[in-house]
């Protein structure tokens, strides 16, 4: 029975490193993705962007679940920045990913106060591929991707989250700072 535990937890651990492992290193170029926001009337089409389109702006990307208490306080610290710094280039997006999203968005958006683009995703698949995570993961949420303004992914949340890209003095220095960079060609 020991050696039987011996190897399971041997097998965990190198798995797990190899898990660790498959997330791709930053900074790194952010791949497409694209945004579906619910339509604002009834029978039009919903808003499709990609986050490409913003480009220049360091955006934060954060994925939520609309009926997740820790979300809704997570959108409502990223509607402060953003009226902070937004002015400055900052763009935040939510994408909800829980079941029944594109229903519960607008709700969403009015309860909270939401200031910025809020797009849904129906499958978990264009999340769990954005961010690089294996089927085998489990996130939780919220999860945050901060994209500079070339399109560089600088900091990501690990499938189990990142309480430093939860923290609002953290983020507001992240976000200044990568505001204050300049590009090379300006240097």
């Amino acid at each position: 029975m020991r050696l039987f535990t011996s190897a399971t937890i041997l097998c965990s651990l190198i798995a797990g490193a190899a898990l660790a492992w498959s997330i791709p290193p930053l900074p790194r170029k952010s791949p497409e993705f694209t945004i579906a926001e619910p339509a604002s009337k009834p029978n039009t089409p919903d808003k499709i962007s990609l986050l490409s389109s913003y480009k220049g702006r360091v955006v934060l990307l954060a994925f939520v679940h609309t009926t997740c208490p820790h979300c809704q306080v997570y959108s409502q610290m990223l509607t402060k920045l953003h009226q902070e710094l937004g002015p400055r280039g900052f763009q935040p997006i939510d994408i909800a990913w829980n079941p029944q999203a594109k229903m519960l968005v607008p709700g969403w958006i009015k309860q909270f106060s939401i200031d910025f683009p809020v797009g849904f995703c129906e499958s978990y698949d264009p999340i769990m591929n954005f961010m690089g995570f294996s089927v085998m993961d489990r996130p939780v949420v919220p999860l945050a991707v901060v994209i500079d303004k070339k399109g560089m992914i600088r900091a990501q949340s690990p499938p189990q989250g990142d309480l430093n890209l939860q923290d609002e003095a953290y983020l507001r220095t992240l976000i200044t700072n990568l505001l204050n960079e300049t590009s090379p060609a300006h240097k």
